[in-house]
């Protein structure tokens, strides 16, 4: 039963899905949903499949060998485990803008206060919050399992309120009338991509060095972390489809925010600016943990006292923001980034697990779903890439 599972389980599991679902994944889901309708359900329907291969192999790989993925890639081809960290950071650190610009926006929805305003107190609270070694990593776990909940609940009443229609859902999740591959793409970028596919890995395996783990566990959280996540999409595709289909028109400048408000007004309106809030705090959380838990392995200075990373990290991404200042478009991009890296860190771990170290094999069937979902993804970006 999932209560009697180890906090590490649900610690892992959260993180993964709230790094996930920041203020790209509720402007990527809300700006699709208008330009592709019904059929945005079978974007989400490939999306989960294609997630739940990408992290079932990646957290089994990574618990199963007791190493972090830049120490798997290194150990397969000396520096492959550098350039993979440097991918991840940049990726880690494109989403973190746009996480920063979210937290901006959220304020701004709440109080009034401008984005930048916003974005400055979001982070003064992080760093506060983080700046207690002993305390940071327990107050992280619980900010992203509560607020997690929070967000679902809430997008779940504007879901009820926007009253989308039904009709021809079940026959466009299977036959879309409309498809795109740049939504693909964006949408897996944008859950496991880049550093996401491996925030919850590397916290399981912290946890694994003081609690009792099995691979059950650690498969059980990985899907239970995309389910979350994917729920939480689906919600908002639907409030998204009820406004849309009424023939209603998003505000461009803030997309997701105009959902909540068509739906429920000034109250749903507010409501968002605290879905936003907490898709963006628990993002830059799970973004700079995730990215600092890559870079330690080669800065010495970090071993010891991974916050103090974590706070550079952040405040950098927030000089970056307050001088660039462009959200939705960064919250788009981020995506189709993080979306491009997937595909060249699954390769690396699928072929580094075939060395058999410690005499762990790797299940064939996930082994061969980690290839097809790599070469998917991989012709997907392609296709995206033509097109531009």
């Amino acid at each position: 039963m999932l209560k009697n599972k180890p906090s590490s389980f649900w610690a892992a599991a959260f993180l993964m899905a709230t790094s996930a679902i920041g203020p790209g994944f509720l402007t990527q889901t809300t700006v699709f949903t208008q330009q592709l309708l019904a059929g945005f359900s079978c974007i989400i329907l490939l999306s989960i499949l294609l997630d739940i291969g990408v992290q079932m192999n990646i957290w089994q790989i990574l618990f199963a060998r007791k190493q972090r993925a830049n120490q798997v890639a290194d150990e397969l081809l000396p520096g492959l485990g550098k350039l993979l960290t440097i991918l991840i950071v940049i990726g880690g650190f494109a989403f973190n803008i746009g996480n920063i610009a979210g937290a901006g926006l959220g304020l701004e929805t709440i109080t009034g206060i401008s984005p930048k305003a916003g974005a400055a107190i979001s982070v003064a609270f992080l760093l506060i919050l983080l700046f207690n070694k002993e305390k940071a990593l327990p107050l992280m776990d619980g900010a992203v399992k509560w607020m997690g909940v929070l967000m679902l609940v809430l997008t779940a009443y504007i879901a009820v309120s926007s009253g989308p229609s039904y009709s021809g859902l079940l026959t466009e999740t299977f036959w879309p009338k409309k498809f795109s591959y740049t939504a693909l793409v964006t949408i897996v970028g944008g859950t496991v991509g880049g550093y996401i596919c491996f925030a919850g890995a590397h916290r399981m395996l912290e946890a694994g060095s003081t609690e009792k783990l099995t691979l059950p566990v650690v498969r059980s959280s990985a899907a239970t972390g995309i389910l979350t996540a994917s729920l939480m999409r689906y919600l908002l595709f639907l409030a998204a489809l009820g406004v849309v289909g009424k023939g209603l028109l998003l505000d461009a400048a803030n997309p997701a925010a105009d959902v909540f408000r068509k739906a429920a007004g000034e109250t749903g309106f507010r409501l968002f600016g605290i879905v936003m809030w907490c898709a963006a705090i628990t993002s830059i959380l799970g973004s700079a943990y995730t990215s600092i838990s890559f870079a330690r392995s080669y800065l010495p200075w970090l071993q010891d006292r991974p916050e103090k990373g974590a706070i550079l990290f952040i405040t950098c991404s927030t000089v970056f923001f307050l001088l660039w200042g462009k959200p939705v478009q960064l919250l788009l991009a981020a995506g189709l980034i993080n979306g491009f890296i997937l595909p060249v860190s699954l390769v690396i771990l699928l072929v580094a697990v075939r060395t058999n170290k410690n005499g762990y094999q790797h299940p064939k069937f996930l082994s061969i779903a980690g290839w097809v979902i790599a070469v998917l993804l991989g012709f997907a970006s392609i296709q995206v890439l033509l097109q531009n």
